[in-house]
């Protein structure tokens, strides 16, 4: 897991999970995993990722073509690009969901299968640019939310080969990047074919909860046993609202500049909420135990309504912090038969694979994008 994106990115990851001796001790100090780094975050220079625009509204594309990318700069391709490198994990899969391929890849980008035989060029948050211009890219596809801070654009922009910045801190914005990188490479079918199976899931998560009324919350974990809630303005958060479900966290009060996007959630304020539905997200290694399966064996929130009925669900850590993008659709599947009831709920008993990964999720992936 490229522990980088946890670290500096405004979609935010808190490094390090509550251990199996908070299931006893009902967040008592524990050592936690002294392997992963605790997080930080920082604003991308230059404000927010913003919608791309481009010159021409033709499903064909003409070269040269200019586009403004989702940092607003303007980018000339002179031809279509067919050396591509790609920074992020998100960043690759928008490259192959609009009918392209890399060259090269950020190092932890696993998906899909076919980009594991790219390049490795280093890690999001330190890529390197001798492997980058050493694979002669017309084309280098940086993330507009991790490449944005200072040093790593600079370094990305000094490379002297085409740029283009696209990236994920919305459900919004993976549509835009889907199209953005869809025109750019003449994939424009493919992200407008893509763009429709998204917004087909969402609008079935959208029935779902219309259907069943309910309350839910995002919650992860850090190393010192705090609780962070996702509020409406991180990528996970914004999932819940674009969905329909009612966020207790939604405009709570950041936690810090560390973590802009989430909020720290203290027991109390948990037992206040009280939502039906708790989703949960565990960064880290298949070893340690998921939060989902800890929740339900901390004695103060037993009697919370998503514990009694066995509501508590774990998201795909890919799908929500290190990868946001075109398998989005994936986690508004998950979102649906949670909601819907139709998706496997954490046990205490049950083991961390087991719960990592809930059968409808799993269902899901195996039809549209295995890993």
């Amino acid at each position: 897991m490229d522990l980088g994106v946890f670290k500096k990115s405004r979609r935010f990851a808190v490094a390090g999970v509550l251990t199996a001796a908070l299931a006893a001790t009902a967040f008592a100090a524990c050592g936690g995993d002294d392997d992963t780094e605790d997080a930080t975050a920082t604003t991308p220079a230059g404000g927010a990722t913003q919608a791309a625009t481009t010159t021409t509204g033709s499903t064909k594309t003409s070269y040269p073509l200019k586009v403004k990318d989702m940092l607003g700069r303007d980018v000339e391709i002179k031809a279509k690009p067919t050396t591509i490198v790609a920074l992020s994990p998100t960043t690759v899969e928008y490259v192959y969901a609009v009918g392209g391929t890399v060259v090269g890849r950020s190092q932890t980008a696993e998906f899909p299968e076919a980009a594991k035989q790219a390049k490795d060029i280093g890690t999001s948050y330190q890529p390197n640019a001798e492997a980058i211009l050493a694979l002669k890219p017309d084309l280098v596809v940086a993330d507009s939310v991790i490449q944005s801070q200072p040093q790593l654009r600079q370094l990305v922009e000094g490379l002297g080969v085409p740029v283009l910045f696209a990236g994920a801190e919305s459900y919004k914005q993976v549509l835009d990047g889907l199209t953005l990188v869809g025109q750019v490479l003449d994939g424009q079918e493919k992200a407008k074919a893509a763009i429709s199976e998204i917004e087909k899931a969402k609008d079935e998560a959208k029935a779902a909860v219309s259907a069943n009324k309910a309350s839910a919350v995002v919650l992860i974990a850090g190393r010192d046993n705090t609780l962070y809630s996702a509020k409406s303005t991180s990528y996970a958060g914004d999932l819940l609202t674009v969905v329909g479900l009612s966020n207790p966290a939604a405009n709570a009060p950041d936690s810090g500049p560390g973590f802009p996007g989430y909020t720290t959630l203290a027991q109390e304020k948990l037992l206040e909420y009280n939502p039906d539905i708790i989703f949960t997200v565990t960064p880290g290694p298949a070893s340690v135990p998921r939060l989902s399966t800890l929740l339900p064996n901390i004695p103060p929130f037993r009697g919370l309504k998503a514990i009694t009925g066995k509501k508590v669900y774990e998201l795909d850590v890919p799908l929500v912090l290190e990868a946001p993008g075109p398998r989005v659709s994936l986690a508004l599947k998950q979102i649906t038969a949670a909601v819907t009831g139709k998706a496997a709920a954490a046990s205490p008993a049950a083991s961390a694979s087991a719960a990592a990964s809930p059968s409808a999720a799993a269902s899901a992936s195996a039809t549209t994008a295995p890993r």
